[in-house]
């Protein structure tokens, strides 16, 4: 870790460190399950198509609870909220897949699942609200670099794999995950205080009906709309979670199905992935620091579109090839996602914070939502074609950037960012 992030990380208090402190128990098992989630439900019988509707319903149940997200963590309190609701949206849906038997199983985990959109948002205005603002720029760096810690494990789960086959080992991980991941959330809140906002945001909505903080919404939209980097901002967030959402659903199922890779060596490549994603947060990314956010911005999407482009051509035993496109997305992924998250939480409003993030989020899964399904029939049909539909998106990228460029060059709205800025859940919240 260079010394700008260990110095940062040293002055660090309160909420922001118990946050990064914490952040491995929820990092390694997650990074540990979600390589194998897809493969896990075709060997339980499910089609490609059933994979991104599980996908699909899951995050037709966000977009409801984007919606509450806002009210609820203002009302509950940001510590409190994201406890609970990360021991509900976490916790409870490991159980439900390490003992997933068919398609139902896992729409009941992926709804319950679903309601992590309230820790998302409680998570991010309880580490962002007292933290220093210039201490930004390197603390969503540190925590994913505490999430990629599972790089050292993940060659353990494909060993796993090789002996007790696929479903009872991916079964045994959920259940790491289900006992890891409440150690963190219970261990989190024992470590974080509720912040200065978060307190005045409960006085204010005490006594509000649910029917009147809904109705502000109208306003907090408006207000949303009248700022154009704002609106490129939340662009820029809809595309890569589209892109993250494909990537992550059915690389597995192109890999195992169409490349030939055996089920106990996919493992490796996550672990390649990890390495090369914790050299770039530790050493490349810091040192993008002060430099204006569009031309990284533009140099990774380049590298993540040719990742993509990789995957569609590569032939089945292209082992090598398939490596290069998994660390190509990796170190463009770094860049990409660290760059996003730093815009959304700077044209954020301090006061409005959770209201803002959450209609921000309600968007992004309104337009996400189609894509889990849309993107199983196009892998039934060739499973190639979900990463041909990512190579489109991406390039919409190049265009964001440019009118977000435009819009804060007559505005003023945004800072020029550092590229050291934040990635997160979400992969980005870590789960809370």
């Amino acid at each position: 870790m260079p010394d700008s992030l260990w110095t940062t990380f040293r002055r660090l208090r309160g909420n922001a460190r118990g946050a990064v402190l914490t952040e491995p128990l929820w990092g390694i098992p997650y990074n540990l399950f979600a390589p194998y989630a897809s493969v896990y439900m075709l060997a339980l019988g499910l089609s490609d198509s059933q994979v991104g509707m599980v996908i699909s319903v899951s995050m037709a149940g966000q977009v409801a609870m984007a919606l509450l997200s806002g009210i609820i963590t203002d009302r509950m309190g940001r510590r409190r909220a994201t406890l609970v609701f990360d021991l509900l949206a976490w916790s409870v849906p490991c159980l439900i897949w390490a003992g997933a038997q068919n398609l139902h199983w896992f729409l009941v985990a992926g709804l319950v699942n679903s309601l992590r959109r309230v820790p998302d948002i409680a998570w991010n205005c309880l580490v962002v609200e007292d933290t220093d603002p210039d201490d930004l720029v390197h603390f969503y760096a540190m925590v994913y670099l505490a999430g990629q810690l599972a790089v050292f494990a993940a060659p353990l789960a494909g060993l796993l794999i090789l002996h007790v086959t696929l479903v009872p080992a991916v079964r045994g991980l959920y259940l790491l995950g289900f006992a890891m991941m409440t150690a963190k959330f219970v261990t989190m809140n024992l470590l974080v205080h509720e912040t200065r906002q978060g307190l005045v945001r409960m006085d204010e909505t005490r006594h509000q009906p649910l029917a009147d903080l809904l109705r502000e919404y109208g306003a907090v939209a408006r207000r949303i709309a009248a700022a154009p980097s704002t609106v490129y901002t939340m662009g820029l967030m809809v595309m890569v979670s589209i892109v993250t959402m494909v990537q992550s659903t059915f690389w597995s199922i192109i890999a195992t199905e169409r490349i030939g890779i055996p089920a106990a060596q996919l493992a490796y490549y996550p672990f390649a992935r990890s390495l090369l994603m914790l050299l770039f947060l530790a050493v490349v990314v810091p040192r993008l620091r002060g430099v204006t956010f569009a031309r990284p911005m533009q140099l990774a999407l380049a590298g993540y579109v040719a990742s993509q482009a990789l995957l569609v051509v590569v032939p089945p035993g292209g082992y090598l090839l398939l490596l290069a496109s998994t660390l190509l997305e990796s170190g463009s992924y770094a860049v990409v996602a660290t760059q996003t998250e730093r815009l959304t939480a700077v044209n954020i409003e301090a006061a409005e914070r959770a209201r803002i993030v959450a209609v921000a989020h309600l968007t992004v899964l309104v337009c996400t939502t189609p894509f889990g399904w849309i993107a199983g029939l196009l892998s039934q049909t060739h499973r190639a074609l979900p990463f041909a539909l990512n190579v489109a998106l991406l390039l919409t990228g190049f265009w964001l950037v440019r009118r977000l460029r435009q819009a804060q060059a007559g505005q003023a709205a945004i800072a020029p960012t550092a590229g050291a800025d934040a990635m997160a859940a979400a992969c980005a919240s870590g789960g809370g």
